[in-house]
This record gives structure tokens, C-alpha cells and sequence, in this order.
């Protein structure tokens, strides 16, 4: 089922969502859903939050672009990209390293605004699946991008809160706008 994409100014995309405590049949429908719902946007991850659900549950697909990533590791092997695709976990933890660089990103819940965001290039996550298996996944490029943005849903922080202070300055007008747009519906 294909849900609604909370938008910008909605009081649970600020929330630092709760812990899965128990997987059930409705989490696995909401995995589904949040799946069914990325792709019809035509997004490349999607977390709980953004469909209303406070739980820490995100959703990736960058299956489009085998190519997007140069490092894939999995339980500390090397796998192909397709094989995780769609990547579906809760309760998240993730580190960055240190070196960073600047990439393009946008988000569904921040419909027609893009930004240059400063991110770690690499990035190693423990990701718990709906079946109780873990995966530890160190990897950069694209996949790395989203698993940082995706995992910011789940701490209440959005990608327009990790621009440069020049690019939210140049930003404050159109979010502003947005905004009202959002709460007048």
C-alpha cells in the first residue's frame, strides 16, 4: 500500500524515533509499504518517520546504479550490490570516516529543494534486519550517502540541517515558504 510522505514541518520528522522492540507481521507490512511507497516516488530510501511512524525502520534501493558504490563489504566480505538491494533494517548504528566530501541531495519529505551536504565518504553500519540477522556494512559512495541521510530521519534530523551556514542562509526563504505551504494544507 502505497502511503503518504509527511512534508516539511511535520512535528515527527523532528522526533528521535523509538527502538523496534519486536518484529511482527505489522512491521513487516510497514517495510513493505515503505518499499511500495520509495518506488513510486521515485526515491532511493525512505525512513518511518517520513510515512508517520516514530520507529527507528528504513527502507533503501539503489539497485538502479550497480556502479554507485567502489566498496561494498558485508560481515566482512565482499559482495556484489544487488545482493542487499532492497535493504530493508532497524535500529541502526552507523559511523563515519573521516574524510568528507560535498554531494547533491534531495529528500521526499523536502519536495523540489536540493543541496550540496558534506558527508563522510565511508561509512561502516550495523544494520539489523526484520529476520533478527545482522548486517555490517562498510561502503561509500551513493549507498553511504543514503544510509547517513535515511539514518538522520531516524535521529529527527533532516539534510537541510547539515548545510553550510552560507547555504541556509541562501535556503532560509524557500524553507520558509515551504513551510507554510506544508501547514496550510
Amino acid at each position: 500500500m502505497i502511503r503518504e510522505i509527511l512534508q516539511y514541518g511535520h512535528p515527527v520528522l523532528r522526533q528521535r524515533c523509538r527502538q523496534v522492540t519486536m518484529v511482527d507481521s505489522a512491521i513487516h507490512q510497514l517495510a513493505a509499504d515503505m518499499l511500495e511507497t520509495m518506488v513510486d516516488a521515485h526515491g532511493v530510501g525512505l525512513a518511518a518517520p517520513q510515512v508517520g511512524e516514530d520507529i527507528r525502520l528504513a527502507v533503501i534501493d539503489v539497485s538502479h546504479d550497480p556502479a554507485c558504490v567502489s566498496l561494498l563489504k558485508v560481515n566482512g566480505e565482499d559482495v556484489a550490490l544487488l545482493s542487499i538491494m532492497p535493504l530493508v533494517f532497524i535500529n541502526p548504528d552507523i559511523t563515519g570516516g573521516r574524510e568528507k566530501e560535498f554531494g547533491i541531495e534531495g529528500c521526499l519529505s523536502i519536495r523540489g529543494i536540493r543541496a550540496e551536504v558534506r558527508r563522510p565518504i565511508n561509512v561502516k553500519a550495523t544494520l539489523p534486519q526484520l529476520d533478527g540477522s545482522v548486517l555490517e556494512i562498510e561502503t561509500n559512495g551513493l549507498l553511504a550517502r543514503v544510509l547517513q541521510h535515511e539514518i538522520d530521519h531516524l535521529n529527527g534530523v533532516l539534510f537541510v540541517d547539515r548545510l553550510t551556514a552560507v547555504a541556509k542562509v541562501s535556503m532560509k526563504n524557500r524553507l520558509k515558504r515551504l513551510l507554510e505551504e506544508n501547514t496550510q494544507r
